[in-house]
């Protein structure tokens, strides 16, 4: 089937609100939706298009939606009249970014890519530039949007192997919708590559590297901050940041061992999906580990040994906290997470294997000697090595060179953006 009649069949299987709704039924049921901003996911705005020109940025969820707030915050000093529409796909997206858009910056749920959902989304916000961060495609927001004549980038590009193995076998369809994109900025040359195998553009696109490097400290509470520090009283401590299933047991194993050189060693752990908190403690309390809930309101006392860091919107606290910090989704196969938030606060990096999804970035890292890589079984000796303070400090020291070299990164989305705007009043 030639590549546009792929697309054809997509938008007309998409065509109908009552497909959209079955989907919104499975996934409020799995507890993927805000049942009180439903209408939203419908392309029904619960706020009123602000007057001025807008830009509608459209994030996947919380990480690629952080990496935007700089340069929001940038753009609109640049362009007071400018006003912003950040749409993310996840609840907890929402809660993050809650308390910490810039000005003149409205968050609403995208609708799913229902085409009658996004016509309805797009004739509310009517707005001047579409910009879609890291690189999901969907065939019904592209194609209403070029129709509109409305000019879409594509920053912080990155496809991973897995998603390129999908669409190489739709070819076609890939084509088709990629040059509706008028430019690309990609994180990597390897995104870069799978772009172009798969039909876009080579004029349209540039490596430019990752937005994430560019972005803000993370924030904190600076009073919160100076209270737990004097509760720490100077005790060593480190961080497992944004864990998975299995990485927990594991940090807890590596604290153990790491407390035969560090006594009184805390281990704080920050979950990635804070729902699952309850289980981790549960787990490692039958372990025998005296474990405190941050989300339960309960205190690190002098025989805490695991804190649980459960509550959303302040890993720049504990990053800032902790001079070690164990980078989750990357003992077990889950391609890594962000390593210049932990690189921008002065906490040392530990990594486990599987790294992909920031493997150009590790590998700069890796290149500066401002990482290590443990596995399971070399985990507690690096914490326990880490901890030394002439250690910690030298590999922050690195991270922070490296990423402040790639600042400028948020410079070129800025120039790209305000060229596209162009013209418009």
């Amino acid at each position: 089937m030639a590549g546009s009649a792929v697309v054809a069949a997509y938008l007309a299987l998409t065509g109908r609100s009552a497909f959209g709704e079955r989907v919104l039924r499975g996934r409020l049921a799995r507890g993927k939706e805000d049942r009180d901003r439903l209408d939203e996911r419908r392309g029904i705005a619960s706020v009123p298009r602000p007057d001025g020109p807008l830009v509608w940025l459209h994030a996947a969820s919380v990480g690629e939606s952080v990496s935007l707030l700089e340069m929001i915050r940038r753009m609109g000093d640049e362009w007071p009249e400018l006003r912003f529409l950040v749409t993310t796909g996840t609840v907890t997206s929402a809660q993050v970014l809650a308390g910490r858009l810039p000005l003149r910056c409205i968050h609403q749920f995208v609708p799913l890519d229902v085409r009658p959902w996004m016509r309805r989304f797009l004739d509310h916000w009517k707005p001047d530039l579409v910009v879609l961060a890291e690189g999901e495609i969907w065939p019904a927001l592209l194609t209403e949007v070029a129709r509109r004549g409305t000019k879409i980038a594509m920053i912080n590009a990155r496809m991973t192997e897995k998603a390129y193995g999908r669409w190489r076998f739709a070819r076609g369809a890939a084509r088709a919708l990629l040059t509706q994109i008028d430019h690309v900025q990609a994180q990597d040359q390897e995104t870069a590559d799978r772009l172009l195998a798969l039909g876009l553009p080579e004029g349209r696109l540039e490596v430019t590297g990752t937005l994430k490097e560019g972005s803000a400290a993370l924030p904190h509470d600076e009073l919160e901050r100076q209270h737990l520090a004097k509760v720490l009283g100077g005790r060593p401590s480190w961080l497992a940041a944004s864990t998975h299933e299995g990485e927990e047991v594991l940090a807890a194993e590596a604290n153990k061992e790491a407390l035969r050189s560090w006594h009184k060693l805390l281990l704080v752990i920050a979950p990635r999906h804070p729902d699952r908190a309850p289980g981790i403690v549960a787990g490692l309390r039958a372990g025998g580990w005296k474990v405190a809930q941050r989300s339960a309101g309960e205190e690190i006392t002098s025989d805490t040994q695991i804190y649980v860091a459960d509550t959303m919107g302040e890993m720049g606290l504990w990053y800032r906290l902790c001079p070690v910090s164990f980078v989750g989704g990357s003992l077990v196969d889950i391609g890594g997470h962000n390593p210049f938030e932990p690189a921008a606060l002065g906490s040392a990096i530990l990594h486990g294997p599987y790294v992909a999804n920031f493997a150009d970035i590790y590998a700069r890292l890796a290149a500066a000697d401002a990482t290590r890589e443990v596995t399971g079984a070399t985990i507690g000796a690096a914490v326990a090595a880490t901890l030394e303070p002439d250690a910690a400090a030298r590999m922050a020291h690195a991270a922070w060179n490296v990423c402040s070299e790639g600042a400028d990164v948020t410079e070129q989305a800025m120039d790209l953006l305000l060229a596209m705007l162009d013209g418009v009043a």
